[in-house]
């Protein structure tokens, strides 16, 4: 079981569902703009890099919710580097719409950034749980 020390922010502001965790809202807003930039994208890329895009978009916030649920510490660690390796796919597929010219340099940079943030975020997160763990 997850104790209720474990379940604070970063800035040690009490944490009491998942929807407090300030990497969730990142992450929500991330997909929130991962959508509205691929609306543009292609129509023969529906099915298949735009909707690889958003599912693994989708993935992030959707794994730190599910482990923080979770009944366990580990579990709760597990989700996050699931969620951390949909980032990591997310990276990788918005340097494909760049190379592929289904986004501009511009939309590219604030979209990825936000990833990098998010990344950090969830790098930290892990770490702090991670460290408690082992206390």
């Amino acid at each position: 079981m997850i104790e209720q020390s474990e379940k604070r922010s970063l800035r040690n502001v009490q944490v009491k569902t998942y929807r407090d965790l300030l990497v969730w809202q990142k992450s929500l807003i991330l997909v929130t703009n991962i959508y509205k930039a691929s609306k543009s994208s292609p129509k023969d890329e529906t099915y298949g890099l735009t909707s690889q895009i958003r599912r693994c978009a989708v993935s992030i916030p959707s794994n730190i919710a599910e482990g923080y649920g979770r009944n366990s510490t580990s579990d709760y660690i597990r989700s996050l580097h699931i969620a951390t390796g949909s980032l990591y796919e997310l990276q990788t597929q918005l340097e494909i719409c760049l190379n592929l010219q289904h986004l501009n340099k511009s939309n590219f940079d604030k979209l990825y950034e936000s990833s990098r943030e998010v990344e950090r975020m969830l790098s930290s997160l892990t770490k702090k749980l991670n460290d408690k763990r082992t206390k």
